[in-house]
């Protein structure tokens, strides 16, 4: 410590090095004695006659970031977030399907009746546009109930509790405490979460958020897994409560992709990204009255628009090329069957099949048209098709020998998978850098096959 001794004035990320590893937990010291020395200042000069504000959200505060308190009400709010969107939902996106759906059939008339190639006619219609209806339907009405109920608890001032009550978790894990704010935007769209890492200042912890920021369940995959979930897990208990339990399952995987976060974060803070986790002073915000107009604003046009023209523009192309892959023969069979085939060995290892790792390749663009490419190719329809319920699409997955352990391995490897196309691109545009933007891409998907092999492997051992 004689170092430190000779250089009275040096600022704390200059005394940081010279300090054994051990000694972290010195910076918490020096912050928690300024912070306590400034208050014992203001209460001598500052007054402030709303006591009893203050002493509520005092109560608040200390109910919210407890140690006991502070993860089940999270836990607990964000159960309650999923479960209002999943039951409010389904009517809504009914209504479009069958709105756009019917619309393709005029479409198609229009079509036939410019003498149009079959082919042309199978790209535009059954392939783009049957897809973009699909991504449409399936994904504006969640978002327009999600992102709402996210920035209600934004502009109240709770995620900083949020934040809060995580920082010490991140810390451990060698990361930065803002890393769970860039966690929280990706939960509605990967490639917005990735890009809010610049709030990091540090290079090192910025690298680690991004690199992990594709564990937050986005908002395209939020439709496979509450279908699923709904259909394998939900039917196990009688219909009242069928919703709930899809929600708590949906809610358990958003917890294990936080888990998994905080693994890879350890993991990467150890190896590759060395380095010290830097100190993070939050100030909890005053909580505030929520200003309806602006949360619309800002939910309905800054953030569900944006995405759902994201998806737009990406799934367009996709519905093309899955059409052209199943209308493309080879002997007797098309390119996409060939593809499904090669893939099936390992599909089967995984607790999967063919098709469904298939559909998550061909999903790369937009994790939204996973699910239509997968029924597809169940059915041979050679594009795009949408069943009119969740009973029917169940129907078919159990025919093709779906059971819960196939569910849950799809939703783990839909939850650990590669980012989609456009964040793969954010990364590469926030990194600079073709090493980080491989390894965004190809670690998430490693784990995701490991994890459904351990897990499919274990059931068949286990049933």
């Amino acid at each position: 410590m004689s170092a430190i001794n000779n250089h009275p004035l040096l600022l704390l990320h200059e005394i940081e090095p010279l300090l054994p590893d051990n000694a972290s937990h010195i910076r918490d010291r020096i912050v928690s004695s300024i912070y306590q020395h400034a208050e014992e200042i203001s209460s001598q000069v500052v007054s402030n006659e709303n006591t009893w504000r203050n002493s509520l959200e005092f109560k608040l505060d200390n109910i919210l970031t407890s140690r006991w308190c502070g993860f089940p009400i999270m836990i607990l709010l964000l159960t309650l977030i999923l479960w209002i969107t999943i039951s409010g939902a389904n009517y809504p996106s009914q209504l479009l399907a069958l709105g756009l759906f019917k619309l393709e059939g005029y479409l198609l008339h229009l079509m036939t009746a410019a003498a149009a190639p079959a082919w042309l006619t199978g790209v535009l219609i059954l392939g783009m546009y049957r897809s973009l209806a699909w991504v449409v339907s399936v994904m504006l009405p969640p978002m327009a109930i999600f992102f709402p109920l996210f920035t209600l608890l934004e502009d109240l001032g709770y995620l900083p509790r949020v934040a809060f009550n995580m920082d010490n978790l991140f810390r451990r894990a060698g990361a930065h405490g803002k890393q769970c704010l860039t966690m929280c935007m990706g939960f509605g769209c990967n490639a917005a979460g990735v890009t809010s890492c610049r709030i990091i200042d540090s290079p090192r912890e910025r690298l680690i958020a991004i690199l992990t920021n594709t564990f937050s369940v986005c908002n395209g995959r939020f439709p496979t897994l509450i279908a699923l979930a709904t259909i394998f897990m939900g039917t196990m208990f009688s219909r009242a409560y069928s919703s709930i339990v899809a929600a708590l399952v949906v809610a358990s995987l958003i917890m294990i992709g936080i888990f998994t976060s905080l693994l890879v974060s350890s993991l990467l803070s150890r190896t590759l990204l060395r380095g010290i986790a830097s100190f993070f002073v939050l100030e909890l915000p005053p909580f505030r009255k929520p200003q309806l107009g602006q949360i619309l604003i800002r939910s309905l046009l800054d953030r569900t628009l944006f995405v759902l023209w994201r998806a737009v523009v990406i799934a367009a192309p996709a519905g093309a090329l899955t059409w052209i892959l199943a209308n493309s023969w080879i002997g007797d069979s098309t390119i996409f069957a060939y593809m499904a085939a090669f893939l099936d060995p390992l599909g089967k290892i995984m607790g999967m099949d063919g098709i469904i790792l298939i559909a998550f390749l061909l999903g790369l663009p937009a994790n939204e048209i996973v699910l239509p490419i997968l029924i597809m190719g169940y059915l041979s329809a050679g594009h795009i098709l949408e069943l009119d319920s969740l009973n029917a699409l169940g129907k078919l997955l159990l025919d093709h020998g779906w059971t819960w352990i196939t569910a849950l391995c799809v939703m783990l490897f839909s939850l650990l998978h590669f980012p989609c196309g456009t964040t793969i691109y954010t990364i590469f545009k926030e990194t600079k850098s073709m090493r980080w933007t491989l390894l965004a891409t190809l670690l998430p998907l490693a784990l995701g096959i490991l994890v459904t092999i351990i897990v499919s492997q274990t059931a068949q051992l286990l049933l």
